[in-house]
């Protein structure tokens, strides 16, 4: 045996329905598309959401809220999780790149420093960088005598 014998396992292969070609295929005529209608000619594409004409579900549900399209979204990172990086790389100022390098964020993030007490607190002086800073980590991070820089957006 070798690749010039091989063939598939006998009647797994079925050949195609070959429409519109005569009366005598037994397919032609109407090619098994009914008589009249959107569907029966050429060109018909089904809108996205068509009901056949009923009252399609997003216009049958109710709307609400809106979309604020000049909301900024920033990244959340937490004093303890930077903490944890100046700790385990021995460093005294943290910046967007140190944070990226860790994992925390993309380069494209806007990054909020959070000092949420659940989640770690800061216990060494630090200099930290970012786009934003909650007034709890502010007050953290000058209370141990660090210093915070905001970057522009």
């Amino acid at each position: 045996m070798d690749l010039s014998n091989l063939k598939p396992a006998a009647g797994s292969v079925k050949s195609r329905k070959r429409i519109g070609r005569g009366p005598g295929s037994g397919l032609g005529g109407t090619s098994t598309r009914g008589h009249k209608g959107a569907k029966s000619r050429s060109g018909y594409s089904k809108k996205i959401g068509f009901e056949g004409g009923q009252m399609p579900l997003q216009r049958r549900l109710p709307k609400y809220g809106f979309k604020n399209i000049n909301r900024v979204e920033y990244k959340a990172i937490n004093l303890g999780d930077i903490q944890a990086v100046a700790s385990e790389k021995n460093l005294d100022a943290v910046d967007v790149n140190v944070l990226v390098s860790a994992g925390m964020a993309s380069p494209k993030d806007l990054i909020k420093v959070l000092g949420d007490v659940r989640k770690g607190q800061l216990t060494s002086k630090l200099t930290v960088s970012a786009h934003a800073f909650s007034n709890s980590a502010k007050s953290a991070i000058e209370a141990l005598g660090g210093t915070i820089v905001i970057l522009e957006k």
